[in-house]
């Protein structure tokens, strides 16, 4: 019997074309998300986990953390394929929190290839790509840039 090896699907850096855009799967945003969430990052703000605090505050509910948001984006987008296995570092973000994200929201993420920039002696280089999630209404929750460290071919 023969083993088949791990291969990577993510693309490498010199596939990416600027200007390309992909959208990824969406993903349901859950109660158990924040509170795992909160024990991970130790951000335990009423406004995420006390929902009778959150009922009388500006957004009437409990509102899911921006930087959870951003965490369910990056994971969307490795599970889309194009980074799975070939991305070496998430080297850089700006984010800009535009709407509260909350418990049952679904959400994904609209990716453009904005720059890219080669770098031999890292193995690769860096791709730039523009972030916009959406909630299910089609609404941006979310926009920024992330930087990563894709692998070149070798």
């Amino acid at each position: 019997m023969t083993e088949a090896a791990y291969q990577p699907r993510g693309r490498y850096f010199e596939e990416f074309v600027v200007g390309e855009v992909l959208v990824t799967a969406a993903r349901t945003l859950t109660e158990t998300d924040i509170v795992n969430f909160a024990g991970l990052s130790g951000d335990y703000n009423q406004i995420h986990t006390d929902a009778e605090f959150a009922a009388k505050d500006t957004f009437g509910q409990r509102v899911a953390h921006g930087l959870l948001v951003q965490s369910i984006a990056s994971g969307l987008a490795v599970q889309s394929g194009i980074i799975e296995g070939t991305v070496l570092a998430f080297r850089e973000l700006t984010a800009k929190f535009s709407l509260p994200v909350f418990i049952g929201d679904t959400i994904h993420v609209k990716i453009e290839i904005i720059g890219t920039k080669a770098l031999p002696r890292l193995g690769g280089g860096n791709i730039v790509m523009k972030t916009s999630v959406f909630n299910q209404h089609g609404k941006i929750v979310q926009r920024g840039e992330w930087t990563m460290l894709v692998k070149g071919r070798e």
